[in-house]
């Protein structure tokens, strides 16, 4: 498989991970990070998507590289910008969803209205016709399934997300939209539109004023 670079620097590459592609070997068949280091040598993955997203990955090409950007993961300094799709009237059109997560016994994660370590995530949302509607999610914390359970817990979950009840479609559509973090000195920002399911191609034109994302008025922390 060939795995697209779309920014190489000497401290670190950034990938776009395909939907479908697990991030580390399963059941015998290379990941994401086995793809990665085969075509450009040795990296060190500093965060991860799961099977069912697709976007912008990062890995960093040395361990000194890695351990400054576990520091910045740590602190929060490096804005992840999510774009998903979903059907339905959501509880509410933007603002916040905070909350503690928890496993249930189907291995699925809920949120829950206690807050003493709770997911947080800030979002925006446009109609796009025909009762589908467009997120733009920032993630503020790290935890496993935050963005597809908050958008469940809005009432809204993610077209093509089997796990948590979305409408039927060929993919799940969730993707890392887009990064933005100082980098020895250096401001990186990167977004692109995914190229994998045709609700995405079709709302590409719809979402043109997001493809900047850090201009939306999210908050530092």
């Amino acid at each position: 498989m060939d795995i697209p670079i779309v920014l190489k620097h000497q401290d670190f590459v950034l990938v776009d991970k395909p939907y479908g592609l697990s991030f580390h070997r399963e059941n015998d068949q290379p990941g994401l990070a086995q793809f990665v280091n085969k075509k450009i040598g040795a990296v060190w993955p500093v965060h991860r998507l799961d099977k069912m997203t697709s976007g912008l990955v990062l890995f960093a090409t040395s361990a000194e590289a890695a351990a400054r950007f576990q520091i910045l993961f740590k602190e929060h300094k490096i804005a992840k910008f999510y774009l998903a799709l979903a059907y339905g009237k959501p509880k509410k059109k933007q603002g916040e969803v905070k909350g503690d997560m928890c496993k249930t016994r189907s291995g699925s994660w809920k949120l829950t209205f206690s807050q003493n370590n709770p997911a947080r995530t800030r979002f925006y949302s446009k109609a796009l016709g025909d009762g589908l509607r467009a997120y733009l999610l920032r993630p503020y914390s790290g935890r496993t399934h935050q963005l597809r359970v908050a958008m469940k817990s809005l009432g809204v979950p993610i077209l093509g997300d089997e796990r948590y009840n979305g409408a039927d479609a060929e993919r799940g559509y969730l993707d890392a939209f887009g990064l933005r973090f100082d980098w020895q000195g250096e401001r990186i920002e990167y977004c692109r539109f995914p190229l994998q399911g045709q609700q995405f191609l079709d709302a590409q034109e719809q979402l043109s004023d997001w493809l900047e994302p850090w201009q939306q008025p999210f908050p530092d922390a």
